[in-house]
């Protein structure tokens, strides 16, 4: 139930308008400014309906005094037996959100409040939505960065970037709507290893923040280290069952302040390289910035190990037929296995294939070429590499075959291919060559 502040010196308006109110709303009262002051401080009520005209302190000063001791605008009426046009616009320079006339009718001033609640309530809600990350309920990117930003320059305490440890491998594996369970899952985890009084936010995709006011000891982060990844390997296999072996966890780059200065950009260009630290040295661990000079032994790499680094490593969803690549990774390939050529006398077969229209035909060149690439992938072997060079090239790396060899190798593809419709009306022009 709202809780609404009613002021007024004279006791019979005070009693009546308590009255009227209290049916519908939660009410304190106070008979001065002074007490109203008291009052608000000890309850601190959503609105506030006072007297204008009041000794000692107005309803003006009243909320003047309020609104600068509290630093925000208090949602605030005013009642008045005053009609001069001067006093509603002064009350109106100062923030209040309505006036109602001494004396006033009971339906009037419930509506009346009740307008300003529900505007109030609207405003709060949409600050609400541009300062949350809606996803996980943290503050989003901007208003993260501003807080601990201000926070940097007044208090002391640890500024901590957090990354999660493989995560690209959930989407990858369990798909991007199980992915998202884990972020909301992370950030519930990061809510119960933080206090009231920190700031924890999402700058993005799997990267977050927090400034942890008042901590300095590396024994403090460390146990919040350990909460962190044990809580989110335990919540994982819950998520995505007990045989789940992704090797999840969370790096932690740290800079305490103000030791390490007070601007926020220079801060955060320090913890991002103390998180960067961590992921070259094993993840699901921590490092403050000072120690990036030190040796390796305050990195947790409990997950260092041949095992994990294969599980990262190794291709997922695995497809029958040939590995398509984009044309710079298909470089790639190419240098590379043009070097183990030359070292260990192998034979790799290089093939250009062009598809030109013959006549015309029911379909476009583009997607006859597309249609041909995935049959040119479906027709070639696992161990071989595709690339599609142009609209109308594609290319392949045929590792331990000869040219002797290309032969059947194109019988297959133009075998394949003839049994796509609309085939007939483009000819396929092959191209050999030994890779060097």
């Amino acid at each position: 139930m709202k809780k609404i502040l009613i002021v007024d010196d004279e006791k019979i308006f005070l009693m009546m308008t308590e009255r009227i109110l209290s049916s519908t709303y939660s009410t304190v009262c106070a008979s001065s400014g002074d007490e109203a002051v008291e009052v608000y401080r000890r309850e601190r009520p959503d609105m506030v309906l006072s007297d204008l005209r009041m000794p000692g302190m107005t309803g003006y000063e009243l909320k003047q005094k309020l609104q600068d001791e509290f630093g925000e605008q208090i949602p605030f009426m005013f009642m008045t037996a005053d009609t001069a046009e001067e006093a509603e616009s002064r009350g109106f320079d100062l923030g209040a959100m309505d006036f109602v006339q001494k004396p006033f009718r009971a339906d009037i001033l419930l509506k009346r409040v009740g307008n300003i609640l529900q505007t109030v309530e609207k405003i709060q809600g949409l600050k609400k939505a541009a300062v949350m990350d809606k996803m996980t309920g943290l503050l989003n990117k901007a208003s993260a960065e501003a807080e601990i930003s201000r926070l940097c320059k007044t208090a002391q305490g640890a500024l901590l970037m957090i990354d999660l440890d493989n995560f690209k491998l959930v989407n990858d594996i369990y798909g991007h709507a199980m992915g998202d369970k884990i972020l909301i899952c992370f950030a519930e985890i990061l809510k119960a290893v933080v206090r009231s009084v920190d700031i924890v936010g999402r700058l993005g995709g799997d990267e977050f923040i927090a400034f942890c006011q008042n901590v300095y000891d590396e024994v403090v982060i460390e146990k919040k280290s350990r909460f962190i990844n044990k809580y989110l390997m335990d919540a994982a296999k819950e998520l995505m069952g007990e045989d789940m072996n992704i090797p999840l966890g969370a790096s932690i780059g740290c800079v305490i302040v103000p030791d390490e200065g007070i601007d926020f950009s220079e801060l955060a260009k320090k913890a991002d390289k103390a998180l960067y630290a961590v992921k070259q040295n094993g993840k699901h661990g921590f490092i403050f910035y000072t120690d990036l000079s030190q040796n390796d032994e305050k990195i947790n790499s409990q997950n260092s190990n041949l095992t994990n680094l294969i599980k990262i490593l190794s291709e997922r969803n695995k497809k029958k037929g040939a590995f398509m690549l984009p044309f710079e990774q298909f470089s790639k390939i190419y240098q590379f296995l043009s070097r183990l050529n030359t070292n260990c006398k192998r034979k790799t077969c290089i093939l250009l294939i062009s598809i030109k229209e013959k006549e015309h035909s029911s379909i476009s060149a583009e997607k006859a070429a597309d249609a041909f690439l995935d049959m040119l992938v479906s027709s070639l072997r696992q161990s071989d590499v595709v690339t599609k060079n142009s609209t109308n090239q594609c290319i392949a790396i045929l590792p331990e075959t000869s040219q002797l060899n290309v032969k059947s190798v194109t019988e297959r593809i133009m075998m394949n291919w003839g049994e796509i419709e609309n085939s007939s009306s483009f000819e396929i022009l092959f191209e050999s060559g030994i890779l060097e």
